[in-house]
């Protein structure tokens, strides 16, 4: 038979997405600082598009002759943003020195059920250099300690300290933080507080999260098994060794010449800045992107924060005076490709503006309790809780929830923070955060004090489902690995050698 070629019509769906979808979808992840400097760019571009910097509520029905679209006055201040849900209720461092229920917002304006999970990562409209760049940009301090903090085996209370913790340590490694204020803003003791700073002082590197410079050595001496009497007391009179007074610190020290030299010398190669080996980005102000407070019983109540949401006008006017003045056809097409980009850009960021206060309102719905009692009660949520709730597909949510921040009466967190994994219960009951469970195993086989005691993979795992923990063997063992506790095998050699 013959082959040749030949055409063929076929009918099919598919859901393609635009470079308007694109953009829209790209619009959820930006930061309120990026954002505004995309707004920027998009205004120098676009001559139909205008900022509106007044005050003053802008009435659409006042104005026949200009259809607008503004962001954060009608859509958000007047209905979206404020909205009541009933749910009960110095910058040198020292080493440089030595809700509501959103059923009024559709899912069809949302995202809906729309699978967005292949589109781009966000945060630059440069296709594939954006996730060329993520490769090749250095780790941070912070994303490094946050990295160890996963393999720590806290408990999830303690784990959200420390995380908090991490979040006042600067690009030199010292801890800005002030720890009285944060044990007041999640209500618990300071005596906690200062237990979980002990873990993160703990990870590498040596130094790290320290209050003032002698901290900082000393957590590197005591690292090394060098701390001792002779050396605290040269670490207390750094001031006499700046002077180089010599004569005092050996006398108050009390050891001889040769001695001083060594602990001298021994100082001298310790690292006063402990961060700076990392990359650092250049510093940015904090700006949250939606309040809670507390209203009349217990309520809370969420709203947006007006402040960083562009406020983008389409100009009627100037668009029909420039209409009439096209001759050419490239200017009818720019003309017209202008107008449908301004007012695409528009709905857009109002449709951010939506989706960001919908999903922030299910969040402090779902984590009232912390807001409430403090960070005992920060309970176990994921994405697709959230998603289901609200109508949204977890994509949608894990971008909305990216570089936005939320101001509480406990402090400002992102949007992140209240997301902790969760392991099902045995029972049917409420999960069980995957930090807890990790903390469980920790204690079972710290508990262990002859061979008899010591727990196989398959005996922990009976033990965690007796306690309501649904896990499987292969999850304990990779928990176990993870906090690099021996198998179980080696674990009754040990304990048989130190008998």
């Amino acid at each position: 038979m013959a082959l040749s070629p030949r055409l063929d019509i076929r009918q099919g769906q598919g859901l393609v997405i635009t470079p308007q979808l694109q953009q829209a979808i790209k619009l959820l992840q930006l930061s309120n600082i990026e954002l505004d400097a995309f707004v920027e760019a998009e205004l120098e571009r676009n001559p139909l598009l205008q900022r509106d910097d007044s005050e003053r509520e802008v009435e659409r029905d006042g104005e026949p002759e200009r259809a607008v679209e503004n962001l954060g006055m009608e859509s958000v201040s007047d209905s979206a943003a404020n909205r009541e849900m009933d749910t009960p209720g110095d910058d040198v461092s020292p080493g440089e020195r030595a809700t509501g229920d959103g059923e009024s917002f559709g899912a069809e304006h949302a995202g809906g059920q729309i699978d967005w999970s292949r589109a781009g990562g966000g945060g630059s409209f440069e296709g594939d250099d954006n996730f060329e760049g993520a490769l090749n940009r250095p780790e941070t301090l912070s994303e490094y300690l946050n990295g160890q903090l996963v393999l720590a085996g806290l408990s999830p209370a303690d784990e959200a300290i420390a995380a908090i913790l991490i979040d006042g340590v600067d690009a030199a490694g010292y801890l800005r933080a002030d720890l009285w204020e944060i044990a007041e803003r999640l209500g618990c003791e300071l005596e906690r507080i200062e237990r979980v700073l002990k873990v993160v002082q703990g990870f590498e590197p040596s130094g790290v999260a320290a209050r003032d410079v002698r901290e900082c050595l000393e957590l590197q001496l005591r690292d090394a098994n060098r701390y001792d009497p002779a050396i605290a007391a040269l670490l207390d009179n750094l001031d006499l060794l700046a002077r180089r007074d010599l004569v005092a610190l050996r006398k108050i020290c009390g050891v001889d010449d040769e001695d001083l030299r060594e602990m001298i010398a021994e100082v001298r190669g310790l690292t006063p800045r402990p961060g700076a080996a990392f990359h650092s980005d250049p510093p940015q102000t904090l700006v949250p992107d939606v309040h809670v407070r507390e209203g009349l019983g217990g309520m809370w109540h969420v709203e947006l924060n007006t402040d960083t949401l562009p406020r983008v006008l389409v100009d009627q006017r100037y668009h029909a005076r420039v209409s009439k003045g096209a001759r050419s056809d490239q200017e009818k097409t720019f003309v017209s490709d202008s107008f449908a980009s301004a007012n695409w850009l528009v709905k857009s960021l109002d449709q951010r503006a939506k989706t960001i206060l919908k999903v922030a309102s299910e969040i402090v719905r779902q984590q009232d309790g912390f807001l409430a009692y403090g960070v005992e009660h920060l309970r176990p949520l994921n994405l697709k809780t959230v998603a289901d709730a609200i109508g949204m597909h977890e994509s949608t949510v894990s971008r909305v929830t990216s570089n936005k921040y939320v101001a509480t009466p406990r402090g400002v967190f992102e949007l992140k923070f209240f997301f902790t994994s969760a392991i099902q219960s045995s029972e049917g009951g409420e999960a069980h955060s995957a930090a807890s469970v990790r903390h469980k195993i920790k204690g079972l086989v710290e508990a262990e004090r002859s061979e008899a005691e010591v727990h196989s993979d398959d005996r922990i795992v009976e033990i965690l489902k007796a306690a309501g923990v649904d896990i499987a063997r292969r999850t304990v063992a990779k928990y176990r690995e993870a906090m690099r506790i021996p198998s179980s095998v080696e674990r009754r050699r040990l304990i048989k050698e130190a008998c």
